[in-house]
């Protein structure tokens, strides 16, 4: 697999556009499609087809072969003319981990198909990946896909005959309520060794056989789901990859989500840090010397946490993430559970209260924009979220620091064959 943003170039020109070049173009963009005057997604079309969307992907799937920082070129000139963007906390599932999975592992009729309505928003994804006893050790799922070359398909999207039969459960499924298509990894092979019997499929959530239920949480809300899968077809025109080559797939879409929930893009004080440093300093009532340094703690941790994002996002420019986003989205939990517990000791008995115990499922997580008890209690998920704390802190040791791997019994046994 190469990385687009090495080798695609503008078709057009057979020239890699540079800053002065994208900034024209999103000129005549603001100019062709004023978004004053202009409907939030024919904006938003006009802006994929003109390759600004994702510059660094490939001309004609959103992109100009551009390097991916001047992506930032584009994001401040259309900001600063009042351009609608895509909303990317509702559909970040789809950002962040869908599209450069499909991106590198999909056919030019997948890219083609999904990766359009995928960015402008029309189409919301979520990730079929975890599973009641497949959590932490993700590769001993046990979700069954058996080939069906004689069935007819009861996809919408294509007339193949070859099918998947798929059938089994996947849980902690955020946005499940709200997708259309999900990515998905199933067990094809139970002879294999667990992480070489995995193929990684996309699923239509709308076919016959998927059925979604409202997990509740400790907010009292259900932003997550369990989904059922029960002899659900999906064609194997909707296969990414090889055969038995899911877990390597999968990778992909793992490592691109670690970044983008640990390496997102915040200006200073943005994310947790803000809305404990703004009480502070407006409420002089409730300072103690013991909770200032604290603060001042977290505040310099956030802060470095923020940099080391913003140098991350800069390497992604000479290719794909790797183990790095784990040390990323380790650190993320930590602070946000840290904050979060200072945020709510510093308000003594107004940090009790809590807004709304509703059982809403939601469309997107906000963390600033609600009171410090939710800020509180929602924080807890984000050291299992992603992949836990505990996976995270190996894979940091074993591909970052070159610690010896753990050992593992079970490598080389077929999964069929494993203790449960």
């Amino acid at each position: 697999m190469t990385d687009p943003a090495s080798t695609s170039t503008s078709r057009s020109t057979g020239v890699t556009p540079d800053a002065a070049e994208l900034s024209r173009r999103t000129q005549e963009l603001l100019a062709a499609q004023p978004p004053a005057t202009t409907d939030r997604l024919d904006f938003l079309k006009a802006r994929f087809d003109a390759g600004l969307a994702w510059v660094h992907y490939p001309v004609g799937l959103g992109g100009l072969g551009a390097p991916r920082s001047l992506q930032a070129v584009v994001d401040a000139e259309l900001e600063a003319a009042g351009a609608p963007d895509n909303d990317p906390r509702r559909i970040g599932i789809g950002l962040g981990m869908a599209a450069p999975t499909i991106l590198g592992y999909g056919t030019e009729e997948q890219k083609s198909r999904f990766l359009r309505p995928l960015w402008i928003g029309e189409e919301v994804w979520c990730q079929l990946f975890s599973e009641p006893g497949a959590g932490s050790d993700l590769a001993a799922l046990g979700t069954r896909a058996v080939r069906d070359d004689g069935g007819p398909s009861r996809s919408s999207e294509t007339e193949s005959g070859g099918d998947w039969v798929v059938n089994g459960q996947k849980v902690w499924t955020s946005s499940a309520h709200l997708a259309r298509w999900a990515i998905l990894i199933a067990r094809t092979d139970p002879d294999a060794p667990k992480h070489r019997g995995i193929t990684y499929f996309i699923c239509d959530m709308t076919d016959p056989g998927v059925e979604v239920r409202p997990l509740r949480q400790i907010t009292g809300e259900a932003e997550f789901n369990e989904v059922f899968l029960t002899d659900v077809r999906i064609p194997d025109a909707h296969r990414l990859g090889e055969v038995g080559d899911g877990w390597r797939v999968a990778q992909t879409t793992l490592m691109n989500e670690r970044v983008s929930i640990g390496g997102m893009r915040i200006p200073r004080e943005g994310g947790m840090i803000g809305p404990v440093s703004k009480t502070w300093r407006e409420r002089p009532d409730l300072r103690t010397h013991d909770l200032h340094q604290r603060l001042l703690k977290l505040w310099v941790e956030a802060e470095v946490a923020r940099l080391t994002g913003e140098r991350l996002r800069q390497q992604l420019v000479a290719g794909q993430p790797g183990p790095e986003g784990s040390g990323m989205k380790l650190a993320f939990a930590r602070l946000n559970q840290e904050i979060s517990s200072l945020e709510v000791e510093l308000l003594g008995e107004e940090g009790l209260l809590y807004e709304d115990w509703t059982m809403r499922r939601p469309e997107l997580v906000d963390f600033t924009g609600r009171d410090a008890g939710y800020r509180y209690l929602r924080s807890k998920g984000n050291s299992i979220e992603g992949g836990t704390s505990e996976v995270l802190l190996n894979i940091v040791a074993e591909r970052v620091l070159g610690l010896p791997s753990e050992p593992r019994t079970d490598k080389d046994v077929a999964w069929k064959d494993l203790a449960r």
